[in-house]
């Protein structure tokens, strides 16, 4: 059963690092494109490096480290996890802080991906 339960850890881990993925080498080639949805726009070059910095870069190296910990196991693994799913649950937290304090908002984009990021999260702190 615990080669079974490591295996299902690796496929979890990895499909959450493919999402990271996407979001990474999409944000470094269209920016503006992947924050659209959220009504902002990038008219400065200033605005596009943020956006690929902190979805770009940071989706990148967000998938490296869950691929690392997905063929590592141990400790390290665990750790890179559960801080990963740490960091998806902020999100969705802080999603839902903005849902009381501002005005409503369409399912998508802020739902949906609150309830993207809080599913990840969940699923990486089951298989922590």
């Amino acid at each position: 059963m615990g080669c079974l339960m490591s295996a299902v850890s690796a496929v979890i881990t990895i499909a959450i690092a493919v999402f990271f993925l996407g979001m990474g080498v999409f944000a470094l080639g269209a920016p503006a494109a992947l924050i659209r949805p959220f009504g902002v726009t990038l008219e400065s070059p200033t605005s596009r490096s943020e956006v690929r910095a902190v979805y770009g870069g940071f989706g990148l190296a967000i998938a490296a480290v869950l691929t690392y910990a997905a063929f590592r196991g141990g400790d390290v693994a665990t750790g890179i996890v559960i801080a990963v799913g740490a960091a998806l649950a902020g999100m969705a937290l802080g999603r839902i802080v903005s849902a009381v304090v501002d005005e409503r908002t369409p399912f998508y984009p802020n739902w949906f991906y609150c309830i993207v990021e809080a599913v990840g999260a969940g699923a990486l702190f089951a298989v922590s």
